[in-house]
This record gives C-alpha cells, sequence and structure tokens, in this order.
C-alpha cells in the first residue's frame, strides 16, 4: 500500500526529526548566568552530540565561547577590582593621620622605635669569622683570630686620640664580641693610626661622626668582613621590622657597613639621636668627654655647607690604644 508515493508500513518515509541536546540549551544559558558552568555543559554535550547525532552543536559552540569570554573578563575584572582596592586602602592609610610616618608629616619617614632589648644568642661569639673580601685591604691588615672568642670581660675600656682630643669608649664585649674583637685587632695593629674621620652628618635624623677608612673616601677597608650583632641579631632573617628606623641613641659606637655581613674597620660615632635601620652593629659606647669633642667638631659643619660631608673641622685619628 502506498501513501503520497510512499509504501506505507514498512519503514521507509521521512526521517523522524532529531531533538536537540538538552546540555547544549545548558550550555548557553549558563555562560551568561555561571560561565565556568557553561563551558563545561558545552564541552559534555557536543561529545552527546558526537554520539547521538542530536542538533545543538551551534548552541553548543556558542556556550563555549560566550563562557570562555566571560570568565576571561571576569578574571580582568577581579584583577582590576583587588588592585584598585589595595590601592584605595594605602591612600586611606597615608592619608589616616595617626599612622606612624605617613608622608604628610615632617620628613615624611616613620617614626623611629627605640633599638630592642638585647636577647643573647645561643651563639654569640661561639664562631667569628671575617673572610677576605674581593676588595684589597687600605691598609695592611690581618683578620682577627676567628672561631669562639670569650665575651668576658663585659666591657672593654678604649681611646681614640685625634687632632681634636680623646675619645673614650667602652666596647661592649658580651654584646658583640666578633666586633669587639675585629676593632681591638685593628687597633692594636696601628690599623687606625693617621687616619681621617671622612664623614659628618649633621641633620636632623642622623648625628654622627665616620671614621675607619685609611682612604678617606668612605670605600676603604682591612681586605676581610664579618656578619652583623646585636641589634641585627634580634630579628629574622624576613622581619620586614630590619628596614624600619630605629634610634641609635647619643653616645652609640656603631660598625658602618654597605649591607648585611660588610662590617670591616669603618664605624660611628653617634653624637645625637639618629635615626637607622637595625642593620649597624652597636658594640660600644663613648664616655661624656668625647662626646663634648664630638658636639665641638660638629658645631664646626660640614664643610660644603650641607648637612653631610667632609667635616669642616679636619679630624686625624692619631692612635687607638685599649686602657688598663
Amino acid at each position: 500500500m502506498t501513501y503520497n508515493g510512499y509504501e506505507h508500513g514498512y519503514g521507509y518515509g521521512p526521517p523522524p526529526p532529531r531533538g536537540t541536546n538538552g546540555l547544549a540549551v545548558a550550555s548557553l544559558i549558563c555562560a551568561f548566568l555561571f560561565a565556568p558552568l557553561g563551558i563545561l555543559f558545552g564541552h559534555m554535550s557536543l561529545s552527546q552530540i558526537k554520539r547521538t547525532g542530536e542538533d545543538g552543536h551551534g548552541l553548543a559552540v556558542a556556550g563555549l565561547i560566550i563562557g570562555y569570554v566571560v570568565t576571561v573578563l571576569g578574571a580582568l575584572v577581579l584583577v582590576a577590582t583587588i588592585l584598585l582596592a589595595s590601592f584605595a586602602i594605602r591612600s586611606v592609610d597615608d592619608w589616616n593621620p595617626n599612622r606612624r610616618g605617613q608622608p604628610g608629616q615632617p620628613g615624611g619617614q616613620a617614626i623611629a622605635s627605640a633599638l630592642p632589648p638585647f636577647d643573647p644568642p645561643a651563639t654569640l661569639g661561639s664562631n667569628c669569622q671575617y673572610p677576605a673580601t674581593t676588595e684589597p685591604a687600605a691598609k695592611p691588615a690581618t683578620p682577627p683570630r676567628t672561631g669562639q672568642v670569650p665575651t668576658v670581660p663585659s666591657t672593654v675600656a678604649a681611646t681614640i686620640d685625634t687632632s681634636d682630643g680623646p675619645i673614650g669608649l667602652l666596647l661592649d664585649n658580651a654584646q658583640a664580641p666578633c666586633t669587639v674583637n675585629n676593632f681591638v685587632s685593628l687597633a692594636q695593629q696601628g690599623f687606625y693610626d693617621g687616619t681621617t674621620c671622612h664623614r659628618l652628618a649633621t641633620s636632623a635624623q642622623q648625628g654622627l661622626l665616620q671614621c675607619g677608612d685609611p682612604t678617606g673616601t668612605g670605600r676603604g677597608g682591612p681586605g676581610y668582613r664579618f656578619p652583623n650583632e646585636y641589634p641585627t641579631n634580634q630579628y629574622r632573617i624576613t622581619d620586614p621590622a630590619l628596614n624600619q628606623p630605629v634610634v641609635y641613641p647619643r653616645g652609640t659606637l656603631a660598625m658602618a657597613n654597605v649591607g648585611p655581613g660588610t662590617n670591616g674597620s669603618q664605624f660611628y660615632l653617634v653624637y645625637e639621636d639618629s635615626t637607622l635601620p637595625p642593620a649597624f652593629t652597636v658594640f660600644g659606647a663613648i664616655d661624656d668627654i668625647g662626646l663634648q669633642k664630638l658636639d665641638d667638631i660638629a658645631a664646626a659643619g660640614v664643610a660644603d655647607g650641607s648637612d653631610d660631608g667632609a667635616p669642616r673641622q679636619p679630624v686625624t685619628i692619631e692612635s687607638v690604644r685599649m686602657d688598663p
């Protein structure tokens, strides 16, 4: 029997219409509502369409494209939001008048805290090392004894005889034994004899006289270096507080350096409270007579009229001696 040209009842005739894959539709809808889910449904629908021959390939592809675009745009918006929020927080923090060291305050620097209390490290003075530097010694010098050095007596008296008079010191052997060991060794070798104090700082932040370089340039040393001690050893290596200023009080004797572990022969005679990061080893104190001499040197000012440079009144170290 035929019907409209086709035999009826024997499987002949137009094929039934193919259905649209449901996940393809879901992919397109979810691409707008929740892009990652739209991407997931898009890949699943393409896999099903390949097996079943269903319609919806275009919907699935559209869902994937839209889903990826929306995801990328969303990620960019998120990153931009985080950056803007971070900037806003910093701006508010900078504006906050209660914030320590906010840029609007005089000098634009963080308010310095006091030096931390001294807590002796377990390895204090147990392994002093003075490895050679690539730069040659500015003046012949033999590195001091290495390994364990005594922390007693706790203090050692010394005097710097200068062209402006004596500056008395009390070296803190109990707090910085490796540094004191170095200073005493150089003094006994005459390393400091005839050298000049090449730098005077007279600003509101720093009041100090820098000495110990035979070249008088600030670049000379003994041909070796050694690690920091107090106050640096009171902080973890990764502690951001190592970059925050602390007050080195008037009367402090401290090592000068150009970075961690680069101590050599140069040192600071601090005659006014000075703000510096805790990266300069404190190894002694200056007596009252010595501070009076430093006050006179500072009163004469800097040679070029600035607040940091060669002292107008030249200062020469004639010798450094240990006192009984």
